[in-house]
């Protein structure tokens, strides 16, 4: 069958990669088997390469997590990069990632290889013409950059192989030494200009999931914020040893406004550039905003604007487990373990309301608005009470709504239902225990507001996998309806926006108020760029533009899109995030001493929590095979 679907693609000219499932495409053969003259002789043949190329491409999307790329049909037990940042806790787990964080280097190489090869032979295809050549090399270049990109950030300096290596026995021949971190950093911006120079504006029909010159700006748009990043906030946690008197890791920090200019000169290309927008940028209401913003992560194919290159899943039972992972309990479709990604209380605080706008809105349970007490429950506190579960939210940000699943907010038509427990009529609390049950005036109530288990989706032990401990289950990405056969990893096939606009606005706000730069009315185009994300949120009134304001922008527009992991690693701010730090919960308790009973809520550390730091030479991941390839080990490894 694989072979017979390779056969089809080479026929009707179509990228497999954009329209078929993922696995599909391993099954190509391989080029010891097929010589590179056969296979890459004619357009189709290059098509059918090029397939394999994006499928080994390092798209950080629904299938990678904490062991790496193309993991979506592997029992990860559904711990999601945003799960290991702070955004979220799995509901088993308590751990970040150590050792090697998120690996790619012997897939990497070996992607770089099958680059390599692909630029060698382009020029020598007869069948095309010279502006073919250029625009199938750009496109060699804009996948070789991503490569580099996704080496750089991972582990500093690299070896730089511009040339396809053919096998021998002189192995010493074969080694390359780590260049600079800088000089990684400069090839990837080298190779992000080669590919913009020919790639096309725009792509349709089978092409339309392949890089277009925008997604190449997009790329060094990324790539330079990550590297001036490095420069600027080297400082913060520095390292010793051969590595760093080489220069293979860290940047001296006066480099940091270099890079930042490419950022804001890439980033402000695609915003002149008249292709790419926002999506439905100007809802009418918050309602709206909420129903845009469902939309467009459900299935970014509505929305051409914004997003700039789309990765594609087509077929059900080789799809990714979004849906089969991180749906509440009560909406599993026979997932037997659901509920895995809990946003925590810090995320939510994060998003701003409407009534206080430019600002962190934490959720004010007491009367004394003290917001900083997690111990738990206490008699002695006046708590505010609410007539539903989900009434202590409603006047913040329309992503909170559209991304977190809050409690008492219905989804897939079902009230999703999450309850800590109650307070008896006679004060005695009951939250977090056992599962139990009271009579009230002839009304039984439950600890998790419903008996049978299968009814709620939140702090239930004895059904720990499945039930939230923060207080929050997930929405993003998730399909409104139930997914045919979501009881087996693999069947969610809605697509991935690897870039979208929206980043890009705020990689170019966060360059300009980091450097100061000024040029060409920058500091007022920054603003708008910030102030742009929250008005497609239901915002109607501007903030002004000031790193935290940015900061905080980006951690909520690119809540769950992967971004929150590396943010933290180019900022250094990984280090001050996790330091002996225990994650939040927001209880909500249903208070049955007043009548009719009403809702209090209680912040505290999330149950069976742990301590977690973050180890610091995790902000570079460790060389593997030094022992053979020479290569100098980074720090503290």
């Amino acid at each position: 069958m694989r072979k017979t679907n390779i056969l089809l693609l080479i026929i009707s000219v179509t990228l497999l990669l954009f329209t078929s499932c993922r696995n599909d495409i391993m099954d190509l053969q391989p080029l010891n088997k097929v010589s590179s003259e056969v296979l890459l002789a004619n357009e189709d043949g290059i098509r059918v390469y090029l397939a394999n190329l994006y499928y080994q491409a390092p798209f950080e999307d629904f299938t990678y997590n904490r062991i790496g790329f193309h993991t979506g049909l592997v029992n990860t037990v559904g711990i999601h990069p945003d799960a290991q940042a702070g955004n979220a806790v799995n509901s088993e787990f308590n751990h970040l990632v150590d050792g090697e964080n998120f690996p790619w280097w012997d897939a990497g190489y070996k992607f770089n290889r099958d680059v390599n090869l692909l630029i060698r032979e382009i020029p020598n295809i007869a069948s095309l013409n010279e502006e073919k050549k250029n625009e199938l090399l750009s496109e060699a270049y804009f996948l070789r950059a991503f490569g580099y990109y996704a080496l750089a950030k991972r582990y500093g300096g690299v070896p730089i192989i511009a040339e396809y290596q053919e096998y021998t026995s002189d192995i010493e021949s074969l080694k390359v030494p780590r260049s600079t971190e800088k000089d990684t950093w400069d090839f990837v911006m080298s190779e992000c200009d080669e590919a913009i120079k020919y790639l096309p504006s725009t792509r349709s029909g089978s092409d339309s999931r392949r890089a277009t010159k925008w997604a190449a700006y997009a790329l060094k748009s990324r790539a330079a914020l990550h590297a001036a990043s490095v420069a600027k906030y080297w400082n913060k946690a520095t390292f010793s040893g051969e590595a760093v008197l080489q220069g293979l890791v860290g940047m001296d920090p006066s480099l940091a406004d270099h890079y930042y200019k490419l950022c804001i000169e890439a980033s402000k290309a695609i915003m002149d550039g008249g292709v790419h927008g926002l999506y439905k940028a100007n809802p009418a209401s918050v309602d709206e905003a909420i129903d845009n913003l469902l939309k467009l992560f459900q299935d970014p194919n509505v929305a051409p604007e914004e997003a700039i290159l789309v990765y594609g899943y087509g077929k059900p039972g080789s799809g990714h487990s979004m849906d089969f992972w991180y749906n509440p309990n009560q909406t599993a479709d026979g997932a037997p373990h659901p509920g895995r990604m809990n946003p925590t209380l810090e995320l939510v605080d994060t998003y701003e309301s409407y009534s206080n706008p430019g600002y962190d809105a934490p959720i004010v349970t007491t009367v004394d608005g003290n917001i900083n007490d997690y111990n738990g429950y206490s008699k002695d506190k006046s708590y505010l009470h609410f007539d539903t579960s989900y009434d202590i939210f409603k006047d913040k940000d329309a992503r909170l709504w559209s991304t977190v699943v809050l409690p008492g907010t219905e989804w897939k038509g079902v009230t999703i239902n999450i309850q800590a427990g109650y307070i008896q009529p006679d004060g005695t609390p009951v939250i977090e225990a056992d599962k139990a049950s009271i009579v009230v005036d002839g009304v039984t109530y439950h600890t998790f507001g419903a008996d049978a288990w299968k009814e709620y989706s939140g702090f239930d032990q004895q059904h720990l996998a499945e039930m939230t401990r923060t207080g929050f289950s997930f929405k993003k990405f998730l399909s409104p309806t139930p997914v045919d056969g979501n009881k087996d990893l693999g069947y969610s096939t809605n697509d991935w926006m690897e870039f979208r606009y929206a980043e890009i606005l705020l990689n170019y706000a966060e360059a300009v108020v980091e450097s100061g730069y000024t040029d060409n009315n920058a500091q007022a185009t920054a603003k708008e760029a910030l102030n742009a994300t929250r008005k497609r949120a239901g915002h109607t009134t501007d903030i002004p533009l000031t790193l935290e304001n940015v900061l905080r922008e980006r951690r909520v527009e690119l809540a769950f899109e992967n971004k929150r992991w590396w943010d933290l690693i180019r900022r250094r701010e990984f280090h001050e995030v996790f330091n002996n730090t225990i994650q939040k919960a927001l209880c909500p308790v249903l208070d049955l001493q007043v009548s009719p009973p009403k809702y209090i809520f209680v912040r505290k550390y999330i149950i069976r929590a742990i301590p977690l730091s973050f180890d610091r030479k995790m902000y570079y991941g460790p060389i593997p095979g030094i022992g053979s390839n020479d290569l100098i080990q980074n720090p503290q490894y």
